[in-house]
Order: structure tokens, then C-alpha cells, then sequence
């Protein structure tokens, strides 16, 4: 693919028993383009040492303080000092370690929502900026093949003017009072001093907006919404609903919920333009149905030939064998490490290498959370969505 050679990567977060670290490394390592040399795993001495061993680092690369190793991992000669900074802490964490790992010269990946606030998105733009480096923002469902086919399809005008969108994301696990019970996972998320002003919407309901804006290439520009909190003592919202127009005057809804028992991990969404549609949902991720007024739906397979240049660069295996989550995941980590080696390197990196979330999603995730939770406890109608 063009690498000069095997990048470095140090990890922020993704101790033991932290769900999203495991993926986070099993997605930088899928290519054997990227090695981990140095993590700050946890802040607890013994949990940090442990997980270090977990994934054979030397114990001098293993801290539990992460500014200590950026100053002491950046003070590293050229040929052994990381390239890029990957954090995958609690929201509240990500964006003090994300500017240090700028101005000293990493590029960085970022677990999503970007920020703790809007104003901290912002202020890591133009970190960003001044650093000359790039920045992964790691909204998952982008990466899968035919999330990547429906887009192109759309931005060929296969269906016309798109006029209508649906996108919902039911998850269950949060139907009883899980963070009384000391789930970790639970307890952070439903914490507005680590999660935000957000819970549902800023944890899976940005995958949601994200994802709309990205496969249909619209910018929503109005939200209506309700939000609730069904779990009785949560301090954050666990459900909600919003109403979405875009800036060609479509319109859509936008579902998320965290409170519908039994329910997995379904994300689906549909667009539907003046002459057909599209239909995806991740519980058939290599699928992608492409609906028609006048003839029968037709089925499109992640692998088969007849698929978009860009869709086959991020197809790992022929038609017939699954690909799914953990894929998805590498794909925007493969893209991103393509990219940083070519600019490293003075080269121009392909087209289909700059396809991966950065600040600029991050920014508008963030406002999706401000403008939601605004319009959900407002008497007022509708709300505009600044750019």
C-alpha cells in the first residue's frame, strides 16, 4: 500500500476490562501497518502494569500518567518515538489529552463524541490546525463497505433528490438501573460529569447523526426533539426522538434509545430519493438493499465486482465471507495510517485514504448534542443547526 514503514502508536485508556480498548487495538492491528509501543492504560499503578503486560509492552513504555508520556515518549529519537496518539478514555478525557498530543508533535486518534463540550472541539480545531497533523475521529459505521456503496450511489444521483430519511438505533441494556449495580460501563455513561449534557444522544445517537450526514452528503440545518429519561434516577437522558431537516429541504427522524429491552445493536438507516432508496442495518452489515418504484428490490453484497471502486478498497475478503464490526473499525484506522504515512513522507495521499471521520464531524457531533438537549427541554418548536 505504499507505507514507508511499520508505524508507532501510543495508547491512552483501554486498561483491563475496558470494552472499547480491545476493539480500538484489534483494529490497529488488523493491517500489520501499526504497532503499539507505549500506553498510559490506566491511572491505577496496578492496572497499568498488568495491562501492559496484557499486550507485551516494556514496562519503561508503560505509565499511568498520560502527560508524562507524551513529554517522555516525544523526547524519543525519530526512530523510536510513536506517530500517533490513540485515546479511548470516558468522554471528559479526551480532550487534554488530544491538545497535549498536538503541540507535541502526534497525530492523534479519538474515541467519539470528540469532546466534553463544544468550546473544547473548537479549541482542538485550531490545535489541529497549527499542528499540521491529522486527527481520526473514530465514528465506526462509517467505515463498513456498504454504508460506503449507499454513499456513492447517492453522490452519483442514482435516486435523484434525496426527500426523506429514517435512521434509528435501538439498544436494551440500559432498561433497568444498570449503574447502581457497578457496571462500569453503565456508571460513566450515565455520569453527566463524564459523559456530558447527553447520554443516549451524545453516546449512540452521534453514531446516528453522523452517519446521516455522511451516507446522504446533506447537513441537517433543523432539529425538533424530544428526549426522556425513562429509568427512574438517571441523571441523563436514555431515549429520545428528534426531527431532522436537512439543507435541500429533506426531511427525517432520528431515533435513539438505550431503554428498549431485548434490543442489540440494530442501527439502520434509510434514505429514500425521487426515483428509489436505499436500506441498510447493521444486523445485516453485508447487505445493502436498493429499493426501485418501477421493479424489484435488489440486493448489492459487500465483495461482488460490480461495486464502487472506493467500496472495494475497504473490502478485506471475496463475496460470501462476513465482515462486520471489528472491520469497519479497522478500515478508518487503515485509512487514517495511509494518509499520515504520505504527508509524513511528502506524498499526496489517494482519495479514498482522506475517507475517515475528522475534526469537522467531531464539531458537528458536538452541536448535535448542544441543539438536542436545547430543543428537548425547550417549549420552543424548532431549532436552527449552526455549521
Amino acid at each position: 500500500m505504499g507505507l514507508n514503514r511499520k508505524l508507532r502508536l501510543a495508547m491512552i485508556g483501554g486498561g483491563r476490562n475496558a470494552f472499547i480498548g480491545s476493539i480500538h487495538r484489534i483494529a490497529i492491528h488488523m493491517d500489520g501497518l501499526c504497532d503499539i509501543v507505549a500506553g498510559a492504560l490506566s491511572s491505577n499503578p496496578d492496572n497499568a502494569r498488568l495491562s501492559g503486560q496484557d499486550i507485551f509492552l516494556s514496562p519503561q513504555r508503560t505509565y499511568t500518567d498520560y502527560l508524562d508520556m507524551i513529554q517522555k515518549e516525544s523526547s524519543l529519537p525519530a526512530t523510536e518515538k510513536p506517530d500517533i496518539i490513540s485515546i479511548v478514555t470516558p468522554n471528559h478525557l479526551h480532550f487534554q489529552p488530544a491538545l497535549a498530543a498536538l503541540q507535541h508533535g502526534f497525530h492523534v486518534a479519538i474515541d467519539k463524541p470528540i469532546t466534553f463540550s463544544t468550546d473544547e472541539a473548537l479549541l482542538l480545531k485550531d490545535a489541529l490546525k497549527i499542528s499540521g497533523k491529522q486527527l481520526l475521529l473514530t465514528h465506526t459505521y462509517t467505515g463498513y463497505p456498504m454504508i460506503k456503496q449507499a454513499r456513492h450511489m447517492i453522490k452519483d444521483g442514482t435516486f435523484g433528490k434525496i426527500q426523506k430519511i429514517y435512521v434509528e438505533y435501538p439498544q436494551g441494556w440500559l432498561s433497568t438501573n444498570l449503574e447502581k449495580e457497578n457496571n462500569k460501563q453503565a456508571s460513566w455513561r450515565t455520569d453527566p460529569s463524564k459523559s456530558g449534557k447527553a447520554g443516549a444522544m451524545g453516546d449512540i445517537g452521534t453514531h446516528a447523526f453522523d452517519l446521516v450526514e455522511y451516507v446522504s452528503g446533506l447537513k441537517v440545518s433543523k432539529m425538533c426533539a424530544d428526549i426522556n429519561t425513562i429509568v427512574p434516577g438517571r441523571r441523563l437522558d436514555d431515549d429520545g426522538a428528534v426531527l431532522l431537516e436537512f439543507d435541500n429541504g429533506a426531511t427525517g427522524t432520528l431515533i435513539a434509545t438505550q431503554i428498549a429491552a431485548g434490543e442489540e445493536n440494530n442501527l439502520r438507516i434509510r434514505i429514500y430519493g425521487e426515483k428509489g432508496g436505499i436500506d441498510w442495518q447493521q444486523a445485516d452489515c453485508n447487505s445493502l438493499k436498493i429499493l426501485w418504484p418501477d421493479r424489484p428490490v435488489e440486493i448489492y453484497r459487500t465483495g461482488a465486482g460490480y461495486l464502487k471502486e472506493a467500496v472495494l478498497h475497504n473490502t478485506r475478503t471475496p463475496a460470501g465471507h462476513p465482515e462486520g464490526y471489528l472491520e469497519a473499525f479497522a478500515n478508518l484506522y487503515r485509512n487514517f495510517f495511509l494518509t499520515v504515512d504520505a504527508l509524513d513522507n511528502g506524498n499526496t495521499p489517494k482519495e479514498e485514504w482522506l475517507d475517515f471521520p475528522s475534526i469537522d464531524e467531531g464539531i458537528r457531533g458536538m452541536r448535535f448534542i448542544d441543539l438536542v438537549v436545547k430543543a428537548g427541554n425547550s417549549s420552543e418548536k424548532w431549532h436552527t443547526l449552526d455549521n
